[in-house]
């Protein structure tokens, strides 16, 4: 089990970000079409395992869960190199998605949001946690976080100007 962090923590990543949310719709009536809709056991976790394995591909970090898995990516030019990627997995995934639920339609349905996020424009908290998120991901650092929101997000927006 990962090492908690006693008390109040916040994350601090140098530079802007991306913030990358996907997810899926299960189909509890046909689990087995839902799982090859997804990938199989070459699905999505396999994918994020390999960016994981290198440190070039701008994937710094990824928290699995269902529905939502959330990833953190250096920039948006990285994640969507990945996307189009044509000899790595995913675009061979997303076109065997498409070309499945166009014929049965009852499988997995999936969706994304990607945020970018300016350096100095985020805020976070962890209490009593292991690394997790943000506080996990590669190149971001722990430190002891302030009382409240505005404070943590003065002091990130004053490291990210350079300013004290």
């Amino acid at each position: 089990m990962a090492a908690i962090h006693r008390g109040k923590w916040a994350a601090e990543i140098e530079g802007d970000f991306v913030v990358f949310l996907i997810g899926a719709r299960v189909s509890p009536r046909h689990p087995l079409a839902w799982f090859r809709d997804l990938g199989g056991r070459r699905g999505m976790r396999h994918m994020l395992d390999q960016l994981m394995a290198d440190p070039d591909s701008g994937l710094l970090g990824y928290v699995m869960g269902m529905p939502v898995i959330v990833q953190y990516w250096r920039s948006f030019d990285q994640l969507e190199a990945f996307a189009a990627d044509t000899a790595a997995a995913h675009p061979a995934a997303a076109r065997t998605y498409w070309q499945r639920v166009s014929r049965h339609g009852h499988g997995a349905g999936i969706w994304h949001e990607t945020y970018l996020v300016k350096a100095g424009e985020y805020e976070t908290v962890y209490g009593n946690m292991p690394s997790f998120g943000l506080g996990a991901a590669r190149g971001s650092t722990l430190r002891r976080a302030g009382d409240v929101a505005r404070e943590r997000l003065r002091r990130a927006r004053s490291a990210a100007s350079g300013t004290t």
